[in-house]
């Protein structure tokens, strides 16, 4: 590792939209899972609805109202309420719904992101900060071929972001200072409460995140790198 002129000296990742089309993964997966039992639903419009819930989920969490638990749980619980909210929670049996709650740990990456990551470690130490649980960031890191320094985030923190506990848990872990770990997010909201804690961010433009035209082509808040996509924040590194 060797850093750069900036001081950082690791990069810490949001992981769904940033790094892996959830979208476009969980459609397929549930077509998959669905299909064969009759079901004839809008996948995409299945997958929008799961990932509907997963803030308020989170929020729960967040306010003390549930106590923590990993990801899955709360996916679980999500998939639960949208097949309810569906009209088809009859006809989903329990070893399907097992099966399709661990899509998640199945989604795909976005293209740019294995060579993007490859340029970056070079340099930079590199570890999700994800709201994911960590067997599910080691499945997607064995899945789409990435290799981590780490695997940080909510487990560690015991909150889910953007309690500002979750970033600093990520920067203690590495014994680096605020201003040396740098948040990579396609998510304004995120990249802001990471700020907040003391920490450099970077945006990647994700337009397409849920849906054509859909997602963050550019920052909405001051960040102090924006990009293109992976490749591009390594070339500006």
């Amino acid at each position: 590792m060797s850093g750069s002129s900036t001081g950082i000296k690791a990069l810490v990742f949001d992981v769904f939209g940033t790094l892996v089309d959830w979208r476009g993964s969980i459609a397929r997966e549930a077509r998959q899972a669905l299909e064969p039992l009759g079901l004839a639903l809008d996948w995409p419009e299945f997958a929008d609805a799961w990932r509907g819930e997963y803030q308020g989920a989170m929020e729960e969490v967040r306010s003390g109202r549930l106590p923590f638990s990993k990801l899955d749980r709360l996916h679980r619980r999500n998939l639960d309420l949208v097949l309810a909210r569906l009209g088809v929670d009859g006809e989903v049996d329990e070893p399907t719904r097992v099966k399709l709650n661990l899509a998640w740990h199945r989604l795909d990456a976005w293209p740019d992101v294995e060579p993007g990551l490859q340029a970056l470690r070079r340099h930079y130490l590199l570890a999700p900060c994800s709201n994911g649980n960590i067997s599910l960031m080691v499945d997607l890191a064995r899945r789409n071929g990435w290799h981590w320094d780490a695997i940080l985030g909510a487990e560690l923190a015991r909150d889910y972001k953007p309690k500002a506990a979750v970033y600093l848990h990520a920067c203690a872990a590495l014994d680096l200072k605020r201003e040396q770990v740098l948040m990579v997010a396609a998510h304004s909201a995120d990249l802001a409460a990471a700020a907040a804690a003391g920490l450099r961010t970077a945006h990647i433009a994700r337009p397409d995140e849920a849906g054509p035209g859909r997602g963050e082509s550019a920052p909405s808040v001051a960040v102090d790198f924006a990009a293109r996509d992976l490749r591009d924040l390594a070339s500006q590194l």
